[in-house]
């Protein structure tokens, strides 16, 4: 092999190399910042490992908010109308945030309890974050499984609504 063939050969491995790796730490990269959405069911379920980030996703249950004198601490449940789960989060809540309404939370759980480092609430009442609304029709599809007996048949996946002004069947 000439020398101009094996430099060209070695500067095309170099770069299959760096390329590889680059790839690799961007996969790394964007799996430590992704962060799954669930229901109150599923960690009621213990469907989520102790520790790691998610979103938890539902509606603020009515009677559920409770404000620590003197701190910014606030215990409240999410439900997504078949379960609950217990959240604590210290900071300042969104304005729209209150109970009934619908809310994601960041965080983790720690001992039994939703420990969130961010919460975000709907911004009207009309309005549920879509994930929210799939999960939730997610859950009400397999409870209703469940009470059918048929508990070992999967979830079906929620419709899709059309767009606005799409001709209806």
């Amino acid at each position: 092999m000439n020398p101009v063939r094996r430099q060209r050969l070695l500067i095309a491995a170099m770069v299959l190399v760096a390329a590889a790796v680059a790839a690799v730490l961007l996969t790394l990269a964007l799996q430590e910042n992704m962060t799954y959405l669930h229901t109150p069911s599923e960690a009621q379920a213990g469907q989520i490992p102790e520790g790691s980030v998610f979103r938890l996703g539902g509606v603020v249950k009515q009677g559920s908010v409770r404000r620590e004198a003197g701190s910014l601490r606030v215990d409240f449940a999410i439900t997504d109308l078949f379960e609950d789960y217990p959240v604590r989060y210290e900071g300042i809540l969104p304005d729209l945030f209150r109970e009934g309404q619908s809310v994601i939370a960041k965080g983790r759980i720690v001992d039994g309890t939703f420990v969130a480092d961010e919460v975000l609430a709907k911004h009207d009442e009309t309005y549920m974050p879509p994930e929210v609304a799939e999960k939730m029709a997610e859950s009400h599809a397999r409870a209703a499984q469940l009470r059918a007996g048929h508990a070992d048949a999967p979830a079906a996946p929620a419709e899709p609504e059309p767009p606005s002004g799409a001709p209806q069947p």
